[in-house]
């Protein structure tokens, strides 16, 4: 299909005539400045198409203000090699004519012959939408969509497959659909999506499970009920014979004897640990008296040691007596240093606080003095504050209303220009002493007028003319140059000034002053953050500081200069030297005086215990206690022999009674005896349960019960394997049918991806870019990069929309369909290299469609290759052509 000429008329800012022709059969650039007519001849193509003549919903055709105007398009195209021409008005003259070579067509039966011509369809009413349009959808891309090519793809899917049966046969038979659907949804009524069970399918299988279930819990109860028939003849025989042999009985007695056994051993036991103690009070006193009898044989040898303990305390004392001068000196020597430490510590304190007031003193002078000037400086930028408040106050004026008032006046002055380029202009060169009189006004010489009302042009001597400006856009202009004139002194009344210079200049000095009250604030407040009171009060607190500090100063006396003061640090290290040698010095003088006391004590005792050793060996009473004592031995030893004969023969007993083993009987035969006796209990509590338990079981009738729901399981498993063989049946036949068609359907794709990948390498080398099952572009791969083409960037995504649409022209070329690519200001979201791949693909397709690509910018594509059309020379050109004819 090749669009040759077009023409509309009446339509949006086209009121007169206008035509485009000498299209050409490739690539067409035409362009224009934005609100020159681009959009307006898209939508007039649009408009011939797609929306009916008889519609009521097109009144954006319609020119503006001009409510008589019929909005009329006239299109000649070619297509397999015939002349098709198309005039179809709205509105006012509502008709559709369409001729094709010598056929003609009329009113609905030409919008249906197009529509069958290039695919698309007609809404039932309203104005045409996007689901409407088809595969011109698909290839007339508006202002701003090249990337959203999914939803076009959707709305021209059924015209695409079926202008492309003839390619690959019947891929997309509507009867094939129908019957995969059929085969669904009986599916679909028993398998869900993932081939799980549903409806009667998933509850006959939820009650088999539950038959099952049960009948298992039926069988076990069956076979607890037999196990327990055989458990309760077996525990009465075992409780009967335990009853008449009653062996827990037999343990009891055994047990009683191991007891009078193991209490023959204790008293055994008990005799033992008395001679046992006994013989241990002989033994102590055995030892006692083996002592004393060492003792009293022993008392020259401690005499000797005494007198020698006494000499070595003698001589001890003697030598600390000696070295106590010495002590004493040291202690007198450590107090004096002291003293002289404490003393040069004092002066040289003394001295440092002289220092420190001195200093605190120049410190106070400096800060009185900067205090003082930052005062100074503060009131000086107060006052500068205060003159730049004033300043902004007397210039007080709202921006917002200032702006307002600027736009205003600049679209006045906008109008007034467009008011005299339209207004009716009237000029004049009169000979000498000739006049006219225009409106009461005299006019002599040479000159010229621009008429907006309507007027009155005297001529002396021949007559009078009226002259009225023509055009409903003059009268318009007339009311826009009145509202804005209004509207321009009413907001300059609101702001009390008398132009719009002078707003301009008060707003510049409010601005001004403005800045200066910012500045001069963040100078104050840089001297005086809180104020020229605090500022004033921390003056004075300084003043006051200073004041104390020289009165301290002359209060502390001044060190004698002939003193060799040392610094403080150094006289409180020798302070704390002589205070440490103090110290030790007293430790030292109180550990010899603690010494010498010991030491005296220590001879005391010695003289005292040497004395009474000496008068002890020469008593009477000492001989005989030594004699006593031995007698006293010998007796004592007679009585540990026979008791430690005793106490053999009786261990021996003991030993061969073997009471651990007799203790270990007597818990084995008390455990046994309890044992027997739970065990009977435990079997008659048992036999009562069975019994209690076989009456209720036989009451139910178990196997009744079993064989009534075994059957009824029967039942629903017939039914279900009928069920579950229809689902597996339908569950096969769909994937067999939709896999055949997802072959067909392959088969379809193949030629589309070859032209997908023919414009793909040219954009993007390497890359692959995949089709899914309705035809539209998918997966994205390029290197290692996998995605979808919607997760691309903005620019990407229109640049893929666009090879996209060109690869299904190609498709529809090869299908015999026609083919119209419309571009609307696209691509603007590209950068320069890839702008240069698009314009390769462009001019590529070019030479299989026709492609009218719309743009205000004309330098981005003046190395296209083609002439351009500029529609602004275009619409001069008809405007000429109207008068000439004219």
């Amino acid at each position: 299909m090749r669009l040759q000429r077009m023409r509309i008329e009446q339509l949006r800012q086209f009121r007169k005539p206008f035509v485009l022709d000498n299209l050409q059969p490739g690539l067409n650039l035409i362009h224009g400045p934005n609100e020159s007519g681009k959009s307006t001849l898209v939508r007039a193509i649009r408009a011939a198409f797609f929306e009916r003549y008889r519609s009521t919903a097109v009144d954006d055709l319609r020119p503006w203000g001009d409510s008589a105007a019929a909005p009329t398009v006239e299109l000649d195209f070619e297509h397999d090699n015939r002349v098709w021409r198309l005039t179809k008005s709205f509105l006012q003259r509502k008709r559709c004519d369409l001729v094709v070579g010598t056929e003609t067509y009329s009113e609905d039966d030409a919008e249906e012959k197009l529509a069958e011509l290039l695919g698309y369809q007609y809404p039932k009413r309203g104005a045409s939408k996007a689901e409407h349009w088809g595969i011109p959808g698909l290839l007339w891309v508006e202002q701003g969509t090249g990337q959203d090519i999914e939803e076009a793809i959707e709305h021209a899917g059924d015209h695409l497959k079926s202008a492309l049966n003839s390619m690959v046969g019947e891929v997309a038979s509507s009867g094939g659909d129908d019957l995969i659907e059929t085969v669904r949804s009986q599916r679909d009524t028993l398998l869900t999506g993932t081939g799980k069970p549903r409806g009667d399918y998933l509850k006959l299988e939820k009650d088999r499970a539950q038959y099952e279930l049960e009948i298992e819990e039926l069988k076990e109860r069956v076979h607890k009920y037999q196990e327990q028939v055989d458990r309760l003849g077996k525990l009465a025989q075992d409780y009967d014979q335990a009853e008449a042999e009653r062996p827990w009985e037999d343990a009891q007695r055994q047990l009683e004897e191991a007891r009078v056994r193991y209490q023959q051993v204790e008293r055994l036991e008990q005799q033992q640990n008395q001679e046992k103690a006994t013989l241990s009070q002989l033994q102590q006193n055995h030892r006692l008296l083996q002592q004393n009898k060492e003792h009293l044989e022993g008392l020259s040898r401690q005499l000797e040691g005494r007198k020698a303990e006494l000499d070595r305390a003698e001589r001890d004392l003697a030598t600390a007596e000696a070295q106590t001068p010495m002590i004493a000196g040291r202690l007198q020597e450590a107090r004096t240093a002291y003293e002289q430490a404490e003393k040069r510590r004092k002066l040289a304190g003394l001295l440092q606080t002289r220092q420190r007031l001195e200093q605190d003193v120049r410190r106070l002078e400096q800060q009185k003095q900067v205090l003082t000037q930052n005062l100074a400086k503060a009131k000086e930028y107060h006052q500068q504050l205060e003159q730049a408040r004033q300043q902004a106050r007397e210039n007080r004026i709202d921006a917002e209303l200032v702006k307002k008032l600027r736009a205003t006046g600049n679209q006045l002055n906008e109008e007034t220009i467009r008011s005299r380029t339209i207004a009716t202009r009237l000029s004049w060169q009169l000979d000498a002493g000739a006049s006219l009189t225009l409106n009461d006004e005299s006019l002599t010489g040479q000159g010229e007028q621009q008429l907006l009302e309507a007027s009155t042009l005297v001529i002396p001597g021949v007559g009078t003319l009226g002259i009225t400006p023509g055009g409903e856009e003059l009268a318009s202009t007339r009311r826009k140059l009145k509202a804005l004139e209004e509207n321009l002194e009413e907001q300059l009344k609101t702001l009390g000034v008398e132009s719009v210079e002078q707003a301009e200049d008060r707003l510049s000095a409010f601005e001004s002053a403005a800045r200066a009250v910012k500045h001069a604030e963040e100078l104050f407040k840089s001297l005086a953050p809180a104020g020229l009171e605090q500022l004033a009060s921390d003056q004075n607190e300084a003043e006051a500081e200073l004041e104390k500090a020289r009165t301290q100063l002359e209060a502390t006396p001044k060190p004698d200069p002939k003193e060799n003061v040392p610094a403080l640090e150094e006289a409180e290290a020798a302070f704390a030297r002589a205070g440490t040698a103090l110290d030790k010095a007293e430790s030292d003088e109180r550990a010899h005086q603690s010494r010498l006391s010991a030491l005296k004590q220590a001879r005391d005792n010695a003289k005292t215990e040497w004395q009474r050793l000496a008068d002890e060996e020469k008593s009477p009473e000492r001989q005989q206690q030594l004699s006593q004592i031995t007698t006293d031995l010998a007796n004592l030893e007679k009585q540990q022999a026979e008791l430690q004969a005793s106490l053999e023969r009786r261990e021996r007993e003991i030993r061969e009674a073997r009471p651990e083993f007799l203790k270990q009987d007597i818990e084995r035969y008390q455990n046994a005896v309890n044992q027997l006796r739970q065990t009977q209990e435990n079997r008659g509590r048992e036999l009562r349960d069975i019994k209690v338990r076989l009456e209720a079981w036989g009451a139910e009738g178990l196997e009744e019960q079993l064989n009534e729901k075994e059957a009824e399981y029967d039942q629903c498993n017939r039914r279900y394997q009928e069920l579950h063989r229809r689902a597996q049946a339908l569950d096969l036949l769909l994937n067999l049918l939709t896999e055949n068609r997802q072959a067909l359907t392959r088969r379809l794709q193949a030629p589309l991806q070859k032209h997908l990948n023919h414009y793909l390498s040219v954009l993007f080398p390497e890359a692959s870019l995949e089709v899914d099952e309705q035809l539209r572009p998918g997966t994205f791969s390029r290197g290692s990069e996998l995605g979808q083409i919607t997760e691309l960037s903005f620019g990407a995504r229109e640049q893929m929309g666009l090879i996209s649409r060109l690869a299904y022209a190609d498709l529809l070329r090869e299908a015999g369909r026609p083919t119209l690519v419309i571009l609307d200001d696209t691509l603007v979201h590209s950068d320069s290299d890839r702008l240069e791949d698009m314009k390769r693909i462009l001019f590529d397709a070019a030479s299989r469609h026709q492609i009218l690509l719309f743009t205000c910018h004309p330098e981005k594509w003046q190395d296209l290759g083609v002439p351009p059309v500029d529609i602004q020379a275009s619409k001069e050109q008809s405007i000429l052509g109207e008068k000439s004819d004219f």
